[in-house]
């Protein structure tokens, strides 16, 4: 198999990592806008060779993984280069835009649309690890619009990684994350400026830091390259997530300006209920 994978970063280069280790025979072409991510990749050894979009010819498989915003943009150059059997997968973090941009493109049937729920804070070629998408979630919007064969050719490199798969519309899919992934995201980010602002000495924040903030404020750390232009295709959605968590920390402020501690505890106990939903994600 020949797999081009556009965006050697942390997703596309782990992509990479499992593959070689599952599918050793496959050929393995990077391209990237960023040639030092190119020539650490292939330093690092997860592709076999760099490439651009001019080449897509040859491809058996393509995995675009690069901010969603220029996906919007170049899918459709995409599908105009590959050979009739070939498969195109895109692995962004929102998928109705993505999946619009294409809707009409005569190679329609050649993309699946997929979003891999794995990821760290890290981003660039040194952050891909590998195994990172065993046991995880991998949700696959308007399966039914892809050919059957592709189908199939994309759920064997699914298998081979350890995935799990869930089936969604892209309207839903891009509803439901904004809640679980992108509110989650702005949370750190804003916490920690929070944090930045209020505690001028750095010093102070590192020394009373704990692993609670730690854990919490970790994904302010993610690139903002990547996530800008999610928020940007997802804006009503997220748009509505935040207003309902800001209604809630208002409602939690308000708790303490009464001296309600009876309802603040009562608020904290009936949130708890989260534990249950979570031990049932990672069992």
């Amino acid at each position: 198999m020949k797999l081009f994978v556009i965006g050697v970063g942390l997703i596309g280069g782990s992509f990479c990592k499992d593959i070689k280790q599952t599918m050793p025979d496959t050929i393995i072409y990077g391209i990237d806008s960023n040639e030092k991510h190119l020539d650490s990749a292939l330093k690092i050894g997860f592709i076999d060779r760099p490439s651009t979009i001019e080449e897509l010819g040859l491809a058996d498989v393509v995995i675009i993984s690069i901010p969603v915003t220029t996906t919007v943009t170049l899918l459709p150059q995409v599908l105009d280069r590959i050979q009739d059997t070939a498969l195109v997968m895109d692995v962004g973090s929102t998928k109705q835009e993505i999946c619009q941009s294409i809707a009409t493109h005569d190679k329609r049937r050649n993309f699946l649309a997929i979003h891999p729920i794995a990821g760290t804070e890290f981003s660039g070629p040194e952050a891909a690890v590998d195994t990172l998408f065993f046991g995880k979630t991998n949700i696959i919007c308007e399966v039914e619009k892809t050919a059957f064969k592709l189908q199939e050719r994309a759920m064997k490199i699914f298998t081979a990684l350890g995935m799990r798969i869930r089936y969604m519309d892209p309207v839903s899919h891009d509803k439901h994350i904004a809640y679980v992934s992108h509110l989650s995201h702005i949370s750190s980010f804003m916490l920690g400026k929070t944090v930045i602002q209020k505690e001028k000495n750095e010093k102070d924040i590192f020394d009373m830091a704990g692993s609670g903030f730690a854990s919490t404020v970790r994904l302010a750390k993610s690139s903002p390259a990547m996530w800008g232009p999610i928020f940007q295709q997802n804006k009503e959605n997220v748009i509505e997530s935040l207003s309902e968590y800001i209604n809630n920390l208002s409602h939690f402020k308000s708790l303490l300006q009464n001296d309600d501690f009876e309802g603040l505890h009562k608020e904290m106990e009936d949130i708890n209920h989260i534990k249950l939903i979570l031990n049932g994600i990672e069992a």
